[in-house]
Formats: C-alpha cells, sequence, structure tokens
C-alpha cells in the first residue's frame, strides 16, 4: 500500500513540476503579485504580528515581496532553513534580506539562526505545497519538513500553503505523517480548508 502511495505522489508531482516549467516569467510576476496582495489581506485579517514563511525558489509561487513588505511593515516573519535532520531551523527576515543557497538548493535567510522551537510562537504560516485537496490535506514536495514541524507543534497556527489555483486538487494520495492544513492562497482566492488542523 504505501509503495504505491509513494509512486502516486512521485508521479503527481513530476507533473506538478513540470507544469510550474512551462509558466512564463510574466505569469510569474503576475502570480507573485496577486498572492503577495492575498497574503497582505489574509495577515491583517488575522491581526498576525509573528508569522512563518518561505523563500520562493524560482518555480514556487511568489512570496518574496511579500516577505520584504511585512518585514516593513513591522511584523516578525521567520524563514526556514533546512537541517540535515529533517528538522527546521528558523531565522528572523531582515529589510535587506540577505539570502544564499541552503540545502537541497533553495533561498534560505543568513541571519542569526534560531532552533526548531522558535516557530511555536508564530500566529500564522505560510508554507511551500506542491498541491492540497478540498479537505486540505496538503502534499509536499517529498523531504517531509514541514510535516514534521506541523506534526510536532503543541499548538498550531493557522497554516497556509501558496499554491497555484490548478493545484487545488479533488483528492490527493496520503500517508499517516501527511499534515493537512487551514487553507490555501492561490493568486486568485482564499480558501478555508479545514477549520481544525487536528
Amino acid at each position: 500500500m504505501s509503495n504505491e502511495v509513494e509512486h502516486a505522489k512521485r508521479a503527481l508531482r513530476a507533473e506538478l513540476r513540470e507544469r510550474r516549467g512551462l509558466l512564463s516569467e510574466a505569469q510569474r510576476e503576475s502570480a507573485a503579485s496577486a498572492i503577495g496582495e492575498r497574503l497582505d489581506e489574509l495577515v491583517d485579517s488575522l491581526g498576525a504580528r509573528s508569522i512563518s514563511c518561505f523563500l520562493s525558489s524560482t518555480t514556487e509561487p511568489g512570496t518574496r515581496e511579500f516577505v520584504t513588505r511585512a518585514v516593513r511593515r513591522g511584523i516578525r516573519v521567520l524563514l526556514p532553513v533546512t537541517r540535515a535532520d529533517g528538522l527546521l531551523d528558523w531565522a528572523v527576515a531582515t529589510a535587506d534580506g540577505d539570502v544564499a543557497e541552503g540545502m537541497f538548493g533553495l533561498p534560505e535567510p543568513t541571519g542569526e539562526v534560531l532552533g526548531p522551537i522558535a516557530v511555536n510562537d508564530v500566529e500564522l504560516m505560510i508554507i511551500p505545497a506542491a498541491a492540497v485537496d478540498r479537505t486540505g490535506m496538503r502534499m509536499g514536495w517529498g523531504r517531509g519538513y514541514f510535516d514534521k514541524t506541523l506534526g510536532s507543534m503543541e499548538k498550531c497556527p493557522p497554516v497556509y500553503a501558496v499554491i497555484y489555483d490548478s493545484e487545488i486538487l479533488d483528492s490527493l494520495p496520503r500517508e499517516v505523517h501527511d499534515q493537512p492544513v487551514t487553507g490555501v492562497v492561490t493568486p486568485t482566492q482564499t480558501l478555508i480548508l479545514s477549520h481544525t488542523r487536528r
């Protein structure tokens, strides 16, 4: 059973990665701008003053402008830093936003690194995903960093995945460790999918 699920996920991830790769620079920029506005609205609607977000890579829906704006607005933004043991450290985003290539070639902040428990203080988590289904189940890119983080949090705040509209699917293959999200933010909508995280 598990092998079948893994195989289905692998095939779906490859298809989604290919679809993202076909987007033009103009489409990416337009999507990033729209997503940034929706994320601003989400932060304001929740009154969040401390959040976590990821730095988007070139193929991911853009979050960098949003992060820069949030920092300028005085919001504390924690950015993930990957570790070899499968956990995430965190660093506070700064106005200058220095970024280096981290593990797996992902963009990561270069500031002072805080431990994994730093994220327990945030009021909103904005995380990457390959796809999310209509029940709120999230499929990541297969390394399990965010599933581990969400699964280990005592009191999890609202969690929103940033994806393209075509990545909201009716259902996803799932495994025991997969963690749901509260909702998704896409270029055209902010959607609440699950009122209870667990």
